[in-house]
């Protein structure tokens, strides 16, 4: 999948400069995810919500679809997860908020619906070696490819009525 090559072309640049941060591929990121499902638009930093502010707002036109959580590409996920660490709050408050979520450290995707701590999904398109190059993982494109499909296909919750936002 040529998206998924170009991404992680893009990665690996940013961390040849040796200065990269989690702000550092997101455009790499909103570019993978628009390029690779056309129609769909990936809003960097949108507006605060009441949980938060996470990274991405993905939306098909102007229907909200879910959001997408950054960080670094060092970032244990599996702390985070667990509620610890710095961004353990900042998870628990976006489990408890968000219907239908991604968390990423731009190699690995898990994807949360309905505030369940189990991700429905998990895949890795790439991860580190030893010398902190990024090595992709063997189906990994593919992987990360069904669990964005399934993310971008889950069925918006919408509100129609002032009774059903009560």
């Amino acid at each position: 999948m040529k998206t998924f090559s170009d991404y992680l072309s893009a990665l690996r640049a940013n961390l040849s400069q040796s200065d990269s941060t989690e702000h550092t591929h997101r455009a790499a990121l909103q570019h993978l995810l628009e390029s690779t499902f056309p129609g769909f638009v990936a809003v960097n930093e949108a507006q605060r919500i009441a949980c938060g502010a996470p990274d991405f707002s993905i939306r098909k036109g102007k229907i909200p679809i879910g959001h997408i959580e950054t960080k670094d590409i060092v970032t244990n996920l599996d702390e985070v997860q667990r509620g610890k660490g710095p961004h353990g709050k900042q998870f628990k408050r976006y489990l408890a908020g968000l219907s239908n979520w991604v968390l990423t450290d731009y190699l690995e995707f898990r994807w949360y619906v309905a505030g369940d701590v189990k991700p429905r999904l998990t895949a890795s398109l790439a991860s580190l070696d030893g010398s902190n190059k990024i090595k992709a993982t063997p189906g990994g494109a593919e992987a990360v490819y069904c669990l964005l499909q399934g993310f971008l296909d889950q069925q918006a919750i919408t509100v129609e009525t002032a009774k059903e936002l009560a």
